[in-house]
């Protein structure tokens, strides 16, 4: 069940992005560390009524944030719509003990069609150029790589940018 995230899930949340980041480490992916994301990005995330949380058999195993603030580092990018109708997906996490199953998949399909029911022209997002299986993820949707942008506090490989036109 996909629901919106309430500030007693937190906690959980964190342990599954800690679970991510270990796991992408161990595959020398190094997208997520102690410091992102944290509880106060979720926190943010929750006071903007704009993250969701994916729970089976009453646990949490993901979560997916869907923003319609432009990150300042967006920018530079050379987007396929306007700047003025779309949504961001951040924080896409599944815990590594239930990937493969469709979840991601299931979070994704649930964005997507929030922003088509919400009249949105399109979706943006970025993803670690690092993270090859989640290019090709974003890639088998639909999504087109479009340019590269950097968080500096994150990694110093660059992250590319990927948008849907609806």
């Amino acid at each position: 069940m996909i629901r919106k995230g309430t500030l007693k899930d937190i906690n959980e949340i964190i342990n599954v992005t800690k679970a991510c980041a270990a796991d992408m480490i161990s595959q020398n992916i190094f997208q997520w560390n102690e410091f992102y994301p944290n509880k106060a990005i979720f926190q943010n995330d929750l006071e903007r009524n704009e993250w969701y949380v994916l729970e089976v058999e009453n646990s949490i195993i993901g979560c997916i944030t869907i923003s319609t603030f432009m990150d300042e580092e967006y920018a530079p990018i050379s987007w396929l719509t306007p700047n003025k109708n779309n949504i961001y997906i951040h924080r896409l996490a599944i815990h590594p003990d239930f990937q493969g199953k469709g979840h991601a998949q299931n979070l994704m399909r649930f964005a997507e069609n929030y922003a088509k029911e919400n009249q949105f022209s399109s979706i943006r997002l970025d993803t670690f150029s690092q993270n090859k299986r989640n290019q090709k993820f974003y890639e088998l949707r639909g999504y087109k790589k479009l340019g590269d942008i950097y968080f500096p506090k994150q990694s110093e490989h660059q992250f590319h940018c990927y948008e849907l036109v609806l």
